[in-house]
């Protein structure tokens, strides 16, 4: 049975109440850590608390999923390759598929090169599923006629086209500063879950992985810290918000 759950609350204290909850994919968007204006919670913490929660967050995720999606600013590259080097020192089971996100309609920038791309990295318990055939798209030999072409289509290599959710996208909700593109984490989400899986969004923003889940047919669980958020998403999808308490902003 296909179920969906949005709760408002930290995804930290979504795991402090629920410790023996697993999930086959998560897929976590966290906050920049740049200064966002996010509606209440405060985006503008130092730098090494910013890190703390970073490796905070991906060591409960590989914890709690068969798979994580990690999506995350390019400003904490190499802050992020600390972490995760940590990661798999401590468990030879975990395996790193770094990725990125190229924007096919990149930013503007007259000082300095444009940043177009961000960084995606899939942390994989090796036993865990992969799903490349649901994930295949068209190749170049097979769009040109060519008889070598694979009829199914080619696997996608590790860098994924996809354009900016910019002002004018008819996926863009507004009343959220950042947001993915939902080819990018269907793309994903295909590639790691099985039929009738199950997905935690632990930084649901406009709820966009929800909005992918319904189209896939996957059980959704999303946890957004920022009320306001919440009950947008709740009134988009005729869902009943949860609430858990959270005492502490910085625990997005």
């Amino acid at each position: 049975m296909v179920e969906y759950q949005l709760i408002n609350t930290s995804c930290l204290d979504l795991f402090d109440t629920f410790p023996d909850r697993r999930w086959d994919t998560i897929f976590a968007d966290p906050p920049d850590g740049i200064n966002l204006k996010y509606a209440t919670y405060n985006d503008k913490i130092p730098e090494e608390e910013y890190v703390r929660l970073l490796q905070e967050w991906l060591i409960l995720f590989v914890s709690r999923a068969n798979t994580v999606w990690f999506s995350y600013n390019a400003k904490w590259s190499f802050r992020i390759g600390t972490i995760i080097d940590h990661i798999t020192e401590a468990n030879s089971e975990i395996e790193v598929k770094p990725c990125v996100q190229v924007f096919t309609f990149g930013r503007h920038n007259q000082k300095d090169l444009a940043n177009d791309f961000r960084p995606l990295v899939r942390l994989r318990w090796k036993n865990a599923p992969l799903y490349p055939d649901d994930i295949r798209i068209p190749s170049w030999r097979l769009a040109n006629g060519d008889k070598r072409a694979d009829p199914r289509g080619r696997v996608p290599g590790d860098v994924f086209h996809f354009p900016r959710v910019t002002g004018n996208s008819k996926q863009r909700r507004r009343w959220c500063p950042t947001q993915l593109h939902e080819g990018l984490i269907e793309r994903c989400l295909r590639m790691t879950t099985p039929a009738n899986g199950t997905v935690l969004d632990p930084f649901a923003g406009t709820g966009t992985v929800l909005r992918v889940c319904k189209q896939l047919g996957y059980s959704c669980t999303s946890t957004e810290i920022e009320t306001l958020y919440c009950d947008e998403i709740a009134k988009e999808h005729e869902l009943r918000v949860s609430y858990l308490n959270t005492t502490d902003m910085h625990r997005a």
